[in-house]
């Protein structure tokens, strides 16, 4: 059974996710030769604020940004 684990940062809409699944899915059924109802894929959303890019956190890099425009 193929468990295919996403960490993605918060804020996409739920269509967007189910998307994502969906090609996640159907990319282990043709990659694998194995029947879709052994996929299971989970989803991991972060919050920026704990979602590490160097020594700051996401949510620090879109505050610089905002003050930067």
């Amino acid at each position: 059974m193929p468990i295919i684990t996403v960490n993605l940062l918060t804020g996409r809409d739920a269509s967007k996710k189910k998307a994502l699944i969906r090609e996640l899915a159907d990319a282990a059924v043709r990659a694998l030769d194995v029947p879709i109802a052994s996929v299971r894929v989970i989803l991991n959303e972060v919050p920026p604020e704990q979602w590490g890019i160097g020594n700051e956190t996401k949510a620090d890099q879109v505050a610089k940004a905002e003050l930067e425009k």
